[in-house]
């Protein structure tokens, strides 16, 4: 190992996106287990006859190795570790907002295995076509909370009384629910349905709406304006 150049080898990640670089190059980004997102510099990729141009797809599993210093690093291995289904149509695009949300919301070089394997999981589910609302709704919950929006869902944000699964709920952003009162603008949500989500069970089609609801609330919020490109897309292929 030369010296100034740290090496890293091994580390499970999937590509988020890549872009050319130069002549024959690309820019990766990628999201690692043990080392967060991180760019990289795939030399020589987009040659015809590189070992790495058709391992570097998005939604696979793979092993990254790579070695350098400061923002950019230069990719040095690349391994297939388990092939899965391409996401094809709606899977796709779901695929695609869940790395938007990944290069717009988490800090560079900071590791999350827990995000890492939540978003594994619904890759997966969306690869192999098993239900995937569910894996996509703790991913987005793992996020927040890995961001440090960790979620109170379980009691009332004002008194700290646990909630009641028979009342309504108002949920205020960075405080959590509060008990709903009338004439009241804020997103109303179900006890019920939030004492769930903190148990992380979306077996029932009511909390899973429920919580779709008060995740784009809460990750709109936190964008802070920036667009998803792949929300727009998904609405525009609905309105055809």
């Amino acid at each position: 190992m030369t010296a100034g150049k740290s090496r890293v080898d091994g580390q499970a990640a999937y590509v988020l996106h890549t872009y050319p670089f130069r002549e024959t190059s690309l820019i990766v980004k990628a999201f690692s287990r043990g080392h967060g997102r991180l760019a990289l510099v795939a030399r020589g990729a987009r040659r015809p006859r590189s070992a790495v141009r058709g391992l570097l797809m998005a939604f696979q599993p793979l092993e990254l190795g790579w070695f350098g210093q400061g923002e950019m690093r230069t990719l040095a291995k690349v391994e297939w570790i388990g092939g899965q289904p391409l996401l094809q149509a709606d899977a796709l695009l779901l695929g695609y907002y869940m790395n938007e949300l990944l290069l717009k919301l988490l800090p560079r070089e900071d590791a999350h295995p827990a995000l890492f394997d939540a978003y594994a999981e619904a890759v997966r589910a969306l690869a192999f076509g098993e239900p995937s609302q569910a894996s996509l709704r703790r991913f987005e919950v793992m996020l927040l909370k890995e961001l440090g929006y960790g979620l109170t869902l379980d009691r009332e944000a004002d008194s700290g009384r646990p909630l009641d699964p028979a009342k309504h709920y108002a949920w205020v952003i960075e405080r959590g629910p509060v008990e709903a009162a009338e004439g009241g603008n804020a997103p109303i949500f179900l006890g019920q349905a939030l004492l769930a989500m903190a148990r992380d069970d979306f077996s029932a089609t009511e909390t899973l709406a429920q919580a779709k609801q008060l995740m784009r609330m809460l990750i709109h919020h936190y964008l802070d304006g920036q667009p998803l490109s792949s929300r727009r897309v998904f609405k525009e292929l609905q309105e055809l």
